[in-house]
């Protein structure tokens, strides 16, 4: 079978992957990373241009629990077979309200998550540079959960797939229309289509139906010192009534450790492509960047940093919360929305695509 996909994603290049390795023909479409400048960048931006993200499996709702425990099952297949790290173990630590943290509980029993629970006296003695209310309890992950590297996720996903006969071509889809798609250089007929673009899916669809939000994360430039009393750092989500999250500090590819965190205080939709784009080309919210600045500098207050700067990212969400994979017609399949949590997730649901398009689960490796 003849399967296109269209977006060079997370979850596209984990459904190349599994696709390819079941024996189809499979043809992986999306551009490659932005290389210029953001303002200058004319075509389309993509959300994976990162090297920190929070993988874990614990989580207070259960589809999240679920398919991430499937993913995170897989990192070591998807490392071996691209020769590619992605994952760090640096473990992770869930915090909030009794009610959240009860939540997270409940929905911790249909996955084998192994824990320690910490009430606030744990959570100072076992990580003494947090400071939360008096009242949160913990959950800590100290196997496989930490974060993953989205970029080297999407470059493992796809050199996987290309290693069991998947064609890519790195060029943006202008048009779909039934099983036909067009790029500026090519025009690809297939038995299925997979669309798995993003923010940028409902436009390529020619609908609205997903919730696109402007997201802003800040990174904070931390030394020598700071990367050695922060070594057993985990990644941190807090209350979902907070909506803050932190990765440990990262070397990224300017050779500079950077301590990430994000959880915009206001959602703002960006309601079609244009907005999406002119969004990332505006360079994120200053106002936002500081927000998260001072954020950071009250759960962590010892915290000292060197610099500081902000960029743009986008989430994508559905009415319901729960990623949209599913069939639109005989020959196309959606599969967007990771609703905030879609990295860590990334490979089942790129999974769950490939086996809408070949009809049986059985079909897939």
């Amino acid at each position: 079978m003849k399967i296109a996909i269209v977006g060079k994603g997370m979850i596209g290049s984990a459904a190349a992957r599994h696709l390819a390795k079941a024996g189809h023909d499979v043809i992986l479409i999306g551009p490659d990373e932005v290389n210029t400048d953001y303002a200058r960048h004319k075509g389309n931006f993509g959300s994976h241009y990162d090297e920190g993200r929070i993988t874990r499996k614990n989580d207070y709702r259960a589809f999240y629990a679920q398919v991430s425990t499937a993913s995170i099952n897989r990192y070591p297949e998807i490392a071996a077979e691209s020769g590619i790290e992605f994952f760090t173990e640096a473990g992770a630590l869930i915090a909030g309200s009794p009610d959240y943290m009860a939540d997270v509980a409940q929905h911790r029993d249909s996955v084998d998550v192994d824990c320690i629970e910490l009430d606030a006296a744990g959570i100072v003695e076992t990580f003494p540079y947090f400071d939360f209310p008096d009242d949160y309890t913990a959950s800590y992950e100290p196997k496989d959960a930490g974060y993953i590297s989205p970029r080297n996720l999407v470059a493992a996903q796809s050199k996987a797939a290309r290693s069991h006969g998947a064609t890519i071509i790195d060029e943006e889809v202008l048009s779909i229309q039934d099983g036909l798609v067009k790029t500026a250089n090519h025009t690809i007929e297939a038995d299925q289509v997979i669309v798995a673009a993003g923010g940028w899916t409902d436009d390529l669809l020619g609908r609205q139906t997903l919730t696109v939000y402007a997201r802003t994360v800040a990174f904070h430039e931390v030394g020598p010192e700071e990367v050695r009393r922060l070594a057993k750092m985990p990644s941190l989500v807090l209350d979902s009534m907070d909506g803050l999250y932190v990765l440990p500090p990262i070397r990224y590819p300017d050779g500079k450790v950077w301590l990430k965190l994000g959880g915009d205080p206001v959602d703002v939709a960006l309601p079609d492509k244009t907005a999406i784009n002119d969004w990332f080309r505006s360079g994120g919210s200053a106002e936002v960047g500081t927000y998260l600045t001072d954020r950071i500098c009250e759960i962590m207050p010892g915290l000292a940093f060197e610099s500081r700067f902000h960029l743009p990212c986008v989430t994508t969400w559905s009415d319901n919360g729960i990623p949209e994979i599913r069939r639109l017609s005989d020959r196309l399949i959606i599969a967007a929305a990771g609703n905030g949590a879609g990295a860590k997730c990334s490979d089942e649901l790129g999974r769950m695509a490939a086996a809408i398009a070949v009809e049986t689960i059985g079909e897939l490796v």
